[in-house]
């Protein structure tokens, strides 16, 4: 299976996503740390078939967000944004 056929878009992870900030996260807007691209997380690229979520930047395939569940917790990587603009409740 080639990788481009294990793509989602920020859509996929937006019920995990609720869960942790508690408020709707597909239309918060973040900023790549590597190339500077801000967009919606709806419009990023996720990969779920690895030990936990992988989110990437679409213009430079740069990591920006990793994701992993267990055992009552969760583990957020966010080092790979610049910022992170949440929607106000």
């Amino acid at each position: 299976m080639e990788t481009q056929d294990l793509r989602l878009d920020g859509n996929a992870i937006g019920g995990v996503l609720l869960e942790l900030f508690g408020v709707e996260m597909t239309v918060a807007e973040g900023v790549c740390g590597s190339c500077g691209a801000r967009e919606q997380v709806a419009r990023l690229d996720v990969y779920v078939h690895a030990p936990g979520v992988v989110v990437r930047c679409c213009h430079c395939d740069a990591v920006v967000l990793r994701i992993v569940r267990g055992r009552g917790r969760a583990w957020l990587d966010l080092s790979g944004l610049s910022c992170l603009e949440l929607p106000e409740a």
